[in-house]
């Protein structure tokens, strides 16, 4: 795995922000737009992905890195689940649900080699590496 020093550099942070984007622009317009728990439950779940992860980088040891990794990796499933919501209510086609879950799992299988990495790894300074 190539080092990183900033959250910034973590590719599952990257693609998290991607899928935020994604979500921020597809919730702006349309019937989801104005399904306003939905709208923001789905966004703040996708937000939650990219926050612990950056939270989690930022106090230091592995294994506080990976307590987060995990609570990010559990709200992209919450972002998952909010997806079928969003599709049933036909408030987004399949080929949008397909393209948004298909993210949000690459983004869950890339934080869980991140957590399994530091699970191997004996390092406790915040220097990723």
């Amino acid at each position: 795995m190539s080092g990183f020093q900033r959250f910034e550099d973590i590719e599952a942070w990257q693609k998290a922000r991607e899928l935020t984007k994604q979500i921020y622009a597809l919730s702006n317009d349309g019937q989801s737009a104005r399904d306003f728990g939905l709208r923001d439950q789905i966004r703040r779940a996708s937000v939650s992905i990219m926050s612990n992860i950056a939270e989690g980088f930022g106090r230091g040891g592995n294994k506080e890195f990976a307590q987060f990794l995990s609570t990010a990796k559990g709200s992209a499933s919450e972002v998952q689940a909010q997806l079928y919501v969003a599709l049933d209510a036909n408030y987004i086609n399949q080929e949008q649900f397909q393209h948004l879950y298909d993210l949000t799992q690459s983004t869950g299988n890339m934080i869980g080699g991140l957590i399994r990495y530091l699970s191997k790894s004996d390092r406790r300074g915040v220097k990723y590496e």
